[in-house]
């Protein structure tokens, strides 16, 4: 079989194209192409095959990749030809079809079947274009020049089919010998006409006058005026904070339903929530923090319903079950503690009740050797953490090194922990029937589930334990200051080894992202930047302001002569203390911070070695409390001016974040300090964007294209200028949020929004609008007068009229998606409005850690009653154009 390719693309000089066939995702065959004219690139190829995928590439002279498609090309070949001329164009992800041909058009397209189209010996021109589109009423349609395709007649289009989603084919013989102009055309079924033509110039192909030879005309979907392109609303909710009459305290797995129930009474097609995996490390309160994993896999016990499980309760603990569940419920906020212990208790009731049939169960064993991988893993740890009171594995007495051969004895029958292992298997698989059910069921409704992936993994976790070479488990990741946290974060967890990922490529990533697929249909990276670089810290700190950006291009010593700063070690790297410095931080209580200082008898001071750190420091005061005194003696050992770092055995340096606000600064000479803020400003804001951008494009492509979800990434905080190009470039949907614009205004203005957007007025890491709006009344004033465009003195509190404007703001607008936290929803009907604003605030970043106990107000059951409410919201989407 004879396949002639054609492709425009236009290069510089040095540089061709070559065309790769891909087979299982690896290249197995390289053709270099020839420049024929007018930017037309051709190769000719003997294939064998009824389908074909393929990509291009651009290289050097030396054959270097410098570019190459990021999405791959696909065609199947009628059986009845044995010659194909393909005219193909540059694939970039970022073309529509890419980006919208994902699991949500599946929802939206619930019940397709594919139609076929027949190629006939006789036909001349297959036509092939990727377009998805979310109406199942319209579908595409051709006309062109030519009389065999209707004359520019918009009675005598040409009908393409939908063969699979997202892409329309037709087949047609055009006989005359002349240049061929054609456009694609929108037809609405129901009505029996075109109702929108392609915008831009005519598309172009040439006469095909050879006998058995078809050609395959492969177009993308880009010259729509776009009202079609898929738009939609949703509901940011966690599910722990989910009320129903048949929860535990807590909001479950089966509550989705309910939750999708109402989504569908108010046009909602998106429902968000936040990460739902096992974070049970201490069975304390501080297991409610949702980022901090023990597994990647593993769902969360407390998202479990007791009343749903394949078993029942037994009869003589049903009582104390239905008393325990009256009093959790009836609590405004989630009581982690009691309801997880209770979780547990019953859990082990009905497994020790029905074990002998939970054994023989077929789809239970089934389940565990599915998921053997990272299962059988978990569940040792979930034992090995109970045994010894504590999920750091450092502390075991056994096992505190994975071997993979020992821990796989846990799940034989003559292991004494065998039951211990089906316990937590079994729990484990009755959570995924539970979500799975939940997730079909939103499914069938139309809607779709977004999930929200952490960027970091807990420290003390299954994958920290069981593949610890992928992780910097020497340091820590977090953020740096801003709005919210001024002396930034310290999320404790490890960074990420991406030199060693990227030697099985990525293949972690790929696994993880396969097992989030299972329920969702679109996902938000929490932090993307961590993709790019992350704000890392030593482990010997604990406030966030003593990170620095990995990977950088760090300052080398002898940057320092060139900007003819004298750098001295011990002044620069080491926190300064003077006499007035003791004075300002302690004042009478300076004798008391002496313990931990030394005088250096010259006017300075220094740490003692053994609180030279501000680990060293807390874990002194875990046990040797001082009071006040604790918090200044830490932050003074961040007034230094510049972190080191070891590389390859020499000693590299970063600049601290917001170097000229510490007093170390302070007390230089202003021409030194000009040149430190000189150096600052070349390190934070122009060496390191080329570096982060092939970061990016290192890694993200290869992990993307493992998934059909649709990924929106969280690019809040300091945002390199090579942020928005890679995410442009990748069909990454960015958020935006009113109150933290990336620009220098007070405010963002969601009509500004473009299509890949993701617009909101509040987050989980956010106050609630009701709660922002008494916050700072000056800037409340501000937001009344400039944003709303309301005249006089702003209200004292926020009006259900005033949060109605606002969600209106958000809806009408050219972004993808509108999503907004149920609070925001409730918080425009008086009669909804929860009295206690302060509890329905999720997480504060500022207070670490935080207690993440949101429950709503009212339960699902009620909600879904409220026919007027749901009326409104429901007229407020279909008038925007979000359904």
């Amino acid at each position: 079989m004879k396949l002639y390719f054609n492709v425009g693309y236009i290069v510089k000089a040095g540089e061709n194209l070559e065309l790769v066939i891909v087979e299982e995702g690896a290249a197995v065959h390289i053709h270099t192409m020839f420049y024929a004219d007018n930017g037309l690139w051709k190769c000719e190829v003997d294939f064998f095959s009824k389908s074909i995928s393929y990509q291009y590439r651009v290289v050097d002279e030396k054959r270097n990749i410098l570019r190459e498609e990021f999405v791959h090309h696909h065609l199947h070949f009628p059986h009845n030809y044995k010659e194909f001329i393909i005219f193909d164009e540059w694939n970039n992800k970022n073309f529509p079809e890419n980006y919208l041909n994902n699991k949500i058009l599946y929802n939206k397209l619930h019940g397709f079947i594919p139609e076929k189209t027949t190629v006939l010996k006789k036909h001349t021109h297959l036509f092939r274009i990727e377009a998805p589109i979310y109406n199942p009423d319209w579908k595409v349609v051709l006309f062109g020049n030519t009389a065999s395709l209707g004359n520019w007649d918009y009675h005598r289009v040409i009908h393409l089919s939908q063969t699979d989603f997202g892409l329309w084919e037709t087949s047609v013989e055009i006989p005359e010998n002349e240049l061929i102009q054609f456009k694609y055309c929108l037809y609405d079924t129901k009505e029996g006409r075109i109702i929108d033509v392609e915008t831009g110039e005519n598309r172009l192909t040439v006469a095909n006058p050879l006998p058995d030879v078809l050609q395959i005309v492969s177009n993308h979907y880009f010259r729509f005026k776009g009202y079609q392109m898929y738009h939609d609303a949703g509901v940011a909710v966690p599910v722990f904070s989910l009320r129903s009459e048949d929860g535990f305290g807590v909001g479950e797995f089966s509550d989705i339903r309910k939750l999708a129930d109402w989504a569908k009474n108010t046009n909602l097609g998106i429902i968000q929530i936040l990460p739902i995996n096992d974070t049970t490390a201490n069975y304390s309160w501080t297991d409610s923090y949702p980022y901090a994993a023990i597994s990647v896999y593993a769902l969360h016990p407390q998202y479990i319903s007791l009343e749903k499980l394949d078993y029942p309760l037994p009869k003589e603990i049903v009582k104390d079950y239905l008393a325990e569940k009256e009093a959790l419920n009836a609590l405004d906020l989630i009581d982690y503690e009691k309801m997880i212990t209770g979780k547990w208790k019953y859990l082990k009731a009905v497994f020790t009740a029905e074990k002998d049939k939970i054994y023989k169960d077929r789809n239970f064993k089934k389940f565990i050797k599915d998921n053997e991988n990272w299962l059988v893993p978990y569940a040792a740890f979930c034992i090995l953490r109970d045994k010894y009171k504590t999920p750091n594995f450092n502390d075991w007495k056994t096992h505190k090194k994975y071997i993979a051969g020992k821990v796989s004895q846990f799940f034989t029958t003559k292991s004494k922990d065998y039951d211990l292992s089906m316990l937590h298997a079994w729990v484990q698989y009755q959570l995924h029937l539970q979500l799975k059910d939940a997730v079909d069921y939103t499914h069938n409704l139309g809607i779709s589930l977004k999930g929200d992936l952490p960027i970091g993994i807990y420290r003390h976790s299954v994958e920290a334990w069981t593949e610890p070479e992928l992780f910097g488990m020497d340091f820590q990741a977090g953020a740096p200051p801003d709005q919210f946290t001024e002396l930034g974060q310290n999320w404790e967890f490890p960074t990420y080894n991406w030199e060693a990922m990227k030697e099985d490529d990525y293949r972690w990533w790929k696994n993880r992202f396969k097992a989030l697929e299972q329920y969702f249909d679109a996902m938000r990276i929490d932090h993307i930047l961590g993709f790019f670089r992350i704000w890392r810290m030593p482990v010997s700190a604990v406030q966030g302001i003593l990170g620095y950006f990995y990977p950088a291009v760090p300052i080398v010593a002898e940057e320092f002569r060139a900007w003819q700063i004298p750098f001295k070690y011990d002044r620069y790297c080491k926190p300064f203390i003077n006499q007035q410095i003791l004075w300002d931080y302690f004042g009478k209580d300076t004798e008391k911070a002496l313990e931990f200082i030394n005088d250096n008898e010259d006017g300075t001071y220094s740490f003692k070695e053994e609180f030279d750190s501000q680990r060293k420091l807390v874990d002194y005061f875990k046990t040797h409390p001082i009071g006040p005194l604790e918090e200044k003696l830490v932050s003074l050992c961040a007034n230094v001016l510049f972190l080191e770092e070891e590389r390859n055995g020499e000693k590299v340096y970063h600049p601290r974040f917001n170097v000229y606000n510490t007093e170390s600064y302070k007390y230089l000479p202003e021409w030194e300090q000009k040149s430190i803020y000189d150096l600052y400003h070349d390190y934070f804001f122009r060496r390191q964007d080329h570096l982060w951008y092939e970061k990016a494009m290192e890694k993200l492509p290869v992990i993307l294209n493992a998934t059909k979800m649709l990924i929106c990434g969280e690019d809040l905080g300091m945002v390199p200028a090579c942020v928005p190009i890679v995410m442009d470039e990748l069909a990454i949907v960015a958020l935006k949020v009113q109150r933290m614009p990336a620009e220098n205004i007070p405010f963002y203005d969601p009509r500004n929004a473009s299509y890949m957007n993701v617009v909101t007025a509040s987050s989980h890491d956010s106050s609630t609008l009701r709660q922002w709006w008494k916050e700072d009344p000056s800037l409340t004033q501000r937001y009344f007068n400039q944003q709303l465009i309301q005249y006089g003195k702003a209200p004292e509190n926020l009006t259900p009229h005033l949060a109605e404007i606002i969600m209106k703001q958000h809806l009408y607008n050219e972004s993808m998606l509108a999503i907004f936290p149920i609070q925001e929803f409730l918080a425009t009907d008086v009669k909804l409005t929860n009295t206690n604003m302060d509890n329905e605030r999720i997480n504060n970043p500022a207070v670490f850690p935080h207690y993440w106990r949101y429950r709503m107000h009212i339960k699902l059951e009620d909600l879904k009653k409220e026919q007027i409410f749901n009326e409104k919201i429901s007229s407020w989407i279909k008038d925007s154009g979000r359904m």
